[in-house]
């Protein structure tokens, strides 16, 4: 299934994830379009059924698919080194931009023009208008599904903040365990784990662990290190959905007490779109825009290593028990009831605070529908309407 040779080492599976993170624009469903083409087709590194197995899992975990898929296959290929050279060659570029992104806005806002800011806020609008789109077409597509949508967005927006969200997962589960019915077909092609159970179980108890204890931890210690860790940690380990849904997680986490102000984040989620790599290196940036950090370096690193921990964890514990997992239909049922309650997640932080930090009057409404546009319609990749978004929103500001 896997063909291991003596050429497996850190050095070249890095260097193949470099390349795909200094390239792989679009989003978490295009990487795993580039991850296939890459690992599947090219390098041969893994079977067409053992990737989809992977995806399948990935999809299954809570955090960023795209990025668990390539520990995975790093796993898979060079074991734990394997992962370490994956995750540093995906993830590095995109955080280092968006590290210096988050120092340019903090220490030398005035370089920026405004309007450039406006214009990334705005464009973050149609970004997650389109992401609802696509998600609520897919995951929500019968009446009942839709109406754990709308539940799931009502409860957000009347109970904003982590409260209303956890709300949410934890009641759209137990409705898709008694209103769907999966039928999961066994296959005798999955992926070459070489995890024992036995250390599945020791991972996974590390992950519950971090999460339950890290809080405990922050509220004993009062350390802006610690807390900074507990808060990216726990954004890490509850999103269902993909890398936009942990948008609202986290504003919820640093921006109602003051680590960062809603512009700058709302500025850095606007940089987001435009860089390759997994959106989760936004925790680089707020990190690194935080001043109770000591140091916008120190600050992105703490932050971006808490908010991807979980997905190594998760990913390494639950694949030697893929088997009994996809097999599952109650855990495949429950799954189908959480990610219509994502979507309704999601349109909740559409509004708040996406659109009433970004939208205030008509050049902004239509600058907005002019990305949704070339983002739905005309089919522009993001990282160009980004840049088409801060230039326009500059010339806006300067001229109307």
């Amino acid at each position: 299934m896997l063909r291991t040779t003596p050429e497996d080492t850190f050095i070249r599976i890095f260097l193949v994830f470099l390349r795909l993170g200094l390239t792989s624009f679009g989003g978490p469903i295009a990487h795993i379009g580039y991850f296939r083409e890459e690992f599947v087709n090219k390098q041969k590194w893994i079977s067409e059924r053992a990737y989809a197995d992977t995806v399948a899992l990935c999809q299954f975990l809570p955090g960023p698919a795209s990025s668990q898929v390539g520990m995975a296959v790093g796993l898979f290929r060079g074991g734990y080194k394997g992962v370490a050279a994956a995750w540093l060659g995906f993830t590095m570029p995109s955080a280092i931009i968006m590290a210096l992104f988050a120092l340019g806005v903090t220490t030398y806002n005035d370089l920026i023009p405004v309007g450039a800011l406006d214009g990334l806020k705005i464009v973050a609008v149609a970004v997650v208008a389109q992401a609802i789109w696509g998600m609520g077409t897919g995951l929500c597509n019968t009446k009942t599904k839709a109406t754990i949508m709308i539940i799931a967005a009502i409860i957000c927006l009347l109970i904003p903040g982590v409260t209303g969200q956890l709300s949410v997962i934890f009641l759209a589960g137990l409705a898709g365990l008694y209103l769907f019915k999966q039928t999961i077909e066994p296959s005798d092609d999955s992926p070459n784990v070489t995890i024992s159970k036995a250390m599945g179980i020791v991972w996974l108890l590390v992950f519950f662990s971090l999460l339950f204890g890290l809080p405990v931890a922050a509220d004993l210690m009062d350390n802006p290190f610690v807390s900074a860790y507990d808060s990216f940690y726990r954004a890490g380990s509850l999103v269902f959905g993909g890398g936009h849904v942990v948008l609202p997680l986290l504003e919820a986490e640093v921006v109602p007490v003051g680590l960062v102000d809603k512009d700058t984040f709302l500025a850095g989620y606007g940089a987001a779109q435009a860089v390759p790599g997994p959106l989760f290196t936004f925790g680089a940036f707020l990190g690194s825009a935080m001043d109770s950090l000591g140091g916008w370096w120190l600050g992105g690193l703490i932050c971006l290593v808490a908010i991807f921990t979980p997905s190594f964890l998760l990913m390494a514990g639950a694949l030697p028990f893929w088997m009994q997992l996809r097999e599952n239909s109650a855990m495949q049922a429950a799954l189908a009831g959480v990610n219509a309650g994502v979507v309704g997640i999601l349109i909740a932080a559409l509004y708040n605070p996406v659109w009433s930090s970004a939208i205030f009057d008509e050049k902004d409404l239509a600058l907005a529908l002019l990305a949704l546009a070339a983002l739905m319609y005309w089919k522009l990749p993001p990282w160009l309407v980004v840049i088409a978004g801060a230039l326009l929103g500059t010339g806006i500001n300067a001229f109307l």
